[in-house]
């Protein structure tokens, strides 16, 4: 039974996420509407991405160093606080809200490192991965009822009320956070020279453990191949290619989405850490559908829309609990391999690194994309997924696998 200590976490986490989401909706609206232009709204989310680059390995260093519980309160309150202040102040235009979306990205990559190293600590070992599954749970529900709701609350009371939302989800998250009862002794940095120290040692630690940085490298490669292909070439097959109407697109994503909460569902009330054991046979399982999306796009398969667009949506759901069965393990697995005393410098670095491979990927496949169809692309994608998961089954299953906390691989 999972303990209070996780669900007061649980339930602070998604009260924040909500708002965020409201947030994250109305943001782009308004600044679409103010200037129509999306070179701008390019430059809202360079501002977001960029900090977190940057700060990222710092933040690790914090995050392992300082009272994990504290950092994640008083910066939820922090951001509470900021949102407040520019509705109190009425600081509404593009340049303050720039401002602003910089700061939140500041404060958002210090909670981050935290929290990731922290919330592993508040459950048992063997409720790990039942507890990942309740958190994406809790994210994928946020992911379906916050755009809604932000366009509901952006079209009745605009930005403001949006910012308000957020602002008051914040404070109401950090009440949560008040009553986790959690001890860390903090170490503090004395000067730059232990922030180097410390990131060394992180790092040093992932050459260690051959099974992490594998895992690490898998996961990383996975994401670099398949991220692009849900963010650029799915979407402009269902719109562009198929013509499939707005309202088609979006329960294509909600019944991947839907397809992720059942997954979750499972491992949830029946598999719990047995999933991990299921992380290959899940792999290949996912594969098998990217393929059968593949054909689906390919010319060599002549449907109406009607026809085309049911069998993506026979095919998303089962997708997305695939996805969900594989995600989960994964981390929970780099969740059990690294020492709390650690886990915020060596999830930062992979935060980063996933981070910076996602826009290349997304690079690589825009340019493509002038060159290959969809599905062609696709194609790479499965191909290169298949190859790359066969050769790491091959060679070192027995090593994710097995791979137990505190084993020296």
């Amino acid at each position: 039974m999972l303990n209070r200590n996780f669900w007061l976490y649980t339930i602070g986490r998604f009260i924040s996420q909500i708002g965020w989401a409201v947030q994250d909706v109305a943001l782009p609206l308004y600044v679409l509407d103010q200037t129509k232009s999306g070179a701008m709204m390019s430059v809202f989310v360079m501002a977001e991405l960029v900090p977190r680059l940057i700060l990222n390995p710092i933040a690790g260093v914090v995050g392992d160093r300082y009272n994990r519980k504290a950092l994640m309160v008083w910066l939820d309150i922090a951001r509470g606080i900021l949102l407040f202040s520019i509705i109190w102040l009425n600081l509404l235009d593009l340049k303050s809200l720039l401002i602003v979306q910089i700061l939140m990205s500041i404060l958002g990559t210090f909670f981050s490192a935290g929290i990731s190293a922290m919330y592993p600590d508040l459950v048992e070992k063997e409720e790990l991965a039942k507890a990942n599954s309740i958190i994406q749970s809790a994210g994928i529900v946020t992911r379906i009822a916050g755009p809604i709701m932000g366009g509901v609350l952006y079209a009745f009371g605009g930005i403001r009320l949006a910012i308000l939302i957020n602002a008051i989800s914040f404070f109401g998250s950090g009440l949560f956070e008040m009553l986790i009862h959690y001890e860390w002794e903090s170490r503090k940095i004395g000067n730059v020279g232990e922030v180097w120290e410390d990131l060394k040692e992180g790092l040093s630690f992932l050459k260690a453990r051959k099974s992490i940085s594998l895992l690490l490298i898998y996961a990383l490669i996975l994401n670099f191949l398949f991220n692009p292909i849900g963010a650029v070439v799915l979407p402009y097959l269902y719109r562009v290619q198929f013509g499939f109407s707005s309202t088609q697109f979006g329960s294509l994503e909600t019944a991947f989405m839907v397809g992720m909460l059942l997954g979750n569902m499972l491992i949830m009330g029946k598999l719990g850490s047995r999933a991990e054991n299921l992380l290959f046979k899940c792999l290949f399982g996912e594969l098998i559908l990217a393929g059968i999306m593949t054909l689906l796009a390919s010319p060599y398969v002549r449907m109406e829309t009607w026809q085309l667009y049911l069998s993506f949506v026979a095919v998303q759901v089962p997708f997305g609990i695939t996805n969900a069965l594989v995600n989960v393990p994964i981390m929970t697995k780099l969740q059990k391999m690294v020492p709390s005393e650690l886990r915020g410098r060596v999830f930062s670095v992979f935060e980063l690194l996933a981070m910076g491979t996602t826009p290349l990927g997304m690079g690589i496949v825009g340019v493509a994309m002038k060159y290959l169809e969809a599905y062609q692309l696709m194609a790479v994608a499965t191909i290169g997924g298949v190859i790359i998961t066969v050769y790491y089954m091959l060679n070192y299953a027995t090593i994710i696998i097995g791979e137990r906390e505190g084993e020296p691989f």
